[in-house]
């Protein structure tokens, strides 16, 4: 066996990041950027108020009750009004550029605003500069809004939006196809006959794919034969950046997978110390990678987010990597025994009252068990050992929820 950063390192040593695409921001969440993206204007563009209120001058920021004259209202989307003189103050909402001379902006709530009189009274002292967002306060002219290198998230969306940036060169995200192999698989809607058993892999990996924005081929499932494997991998190595395939790599006889990558660039046959998923292969099919997965169902999920999923990443352009990770304790006794391998099991999180996150079991762990796969948030990366007690220091690879 050996360990899982060996079989990483492997894989990310035959891969190459993709080319390049032009995408409007909203379109390339997910996408890795290829330049920084610079600040066209300011943000905000203008001094504007943060809240509802009435806008004064800097002479009239004394502390203690003090009656001051209206002279004026700014709205959201007003020019830049009269200027504020000592003794009057201007009503102003919430996104208005505040007027030449304002030196803060007092709450409505903390003022009493008499219309018949057209006075206000101010019942608090303001610090210069209260509640007015200033121009640049996020941005300069000129900034790095997003840098070179950067996975677009939804956030970034709204920080383009904000400077102007209608289109952001990024990498281009791979397209996967997704191939089951197996005798005795049939398709989803037919009733499984004797040794028979529906195959779940192939949609399970293209939910998987599809919760990620990627787009894939859906490859079909092909039995044992070793000639029809071949046909079919390079059918679907023509339609895709990289061939995702389930079953066909383990020791047995009819393990045609490994068969038909046996001698191609790159390839390599792996007993990774992590279970479940212990068996992989890699290999070139035309160029294309082809990362083999074991084809029982746990297995092939959790080789998706060891393994694939820092593949995919690192062919769009990031770094390779999988799911988000964090510390945890675990909230009862996790059994297991020594036996050279790194496990990873299937946990549900929660906190306790000491803001900690919890790990307990998701229910049944067999590499067959969709079930306890289907319960969890995560899973509970266990080293080579014995039982670990409840409140054990645990690390957590946390599982995408859509």
């Amino acid at each position: 066996m050996i360990p899982l950063a060996e079989a990483l390192d492997h894989v990310r040593s035959h891969l190459q990041p993709l080319g390049e695409r032009t995408l409007a921001p909203a379109d390339a969440v997910g996408s890795t950027t290829i330049a920084a993206v610079t600040a066209a204007w300011p943000t905000p563009p203008f001094d504007n108020s943060a809240v509802d209120g009435v806008v004064v001058s800097a002479a009239d920021l004394d502390v203690g009750p003090r009656v001051l004259r209206l002279v004026g209202s700014l709205a959201a989307g007003d020019a830049p009004g009269r200027p504020v003189e000592a003794g009057t103050a201007q009503r102003i909402t919430t996104g208005a550029p505040v007027p030449p001379g304002a030196a803060a902006v007092a709450m409505i709530e903390h003022v009493e605003v008499d219309d018949a009189s057209g006075t206000v009274t101010l019942h608090q002292g303001l610090t210069d500069g209260a509640n007015i967002r200033r121009a640049g306060e996020d941005l300069q002219r000129g900034a790095v809004a997003v840098d070179a290198g950067v996975e677009l998230r939804p956030a970034h969306v709204g920080l383009l939006a904000s400077i102007g940036c209608g289109e952001v060169r990024v990498r281009r995200r791979p397209v996967v196809a997704v191939l089951s192999t197996g005798a005795e698989l049939v398709d989803v809607g037919t009733i499984p006959g004797p040794g028979q058993i529906v195959d779940s892999n192939r949609p399970l990996l293209l939910a998987t794919l599809r919760s990620a924005g990627l787009e894939s081929v859906d490859a079909g499932r092909v039995g044992d034969d070793v000639d029809e494997v071949r046909t079919r991998l390079a059918g679907a190595a023509a339609q895709a950046d990289v061939v995702v395939t389930s079953g066909g790599v383990s020791m047995g006889e009819f393990d045609p997978v490994k068969a038909v990558l046996d001698g191609t660039p790159g390839w390599r046959w792996m007993q990774i110390a992590i279970k479940p998923a212990k068996p992989f292969a890699f290999g070139l099919v035309d160029g294309v990678p082809v990362l083999g997965l074991p084809g029982n169902p746990v297995s092939s999920a959790v080789s998706f987010e060891l393994i694939v999923r820092p593949s995919l990443r690192y062919l769009s352009g990031g770094g390779f990597r999988g799911g988000p990770e964090l510390d945890a304790v675990t909230g009862e006794w996790f059994r297991r025994r020594p036996d050279g391998k790194v496990h990873y099991v299937r946990v549900r999180t929660d906190r306790d009252g000491d803001g900690r996150t919890v790990v307990r079991s998701a229910g049944a762990q067999g590499s067959h068990q969709l079930s306890g796969l289907a319960a969890a948030d995560g899973l509970a990366v266990l080293p080579d050992g014995g039982d670990l007690p409840p409140g054990a220091p645990v690390r957590v690879l946390l599982l995408p929820s859509s």
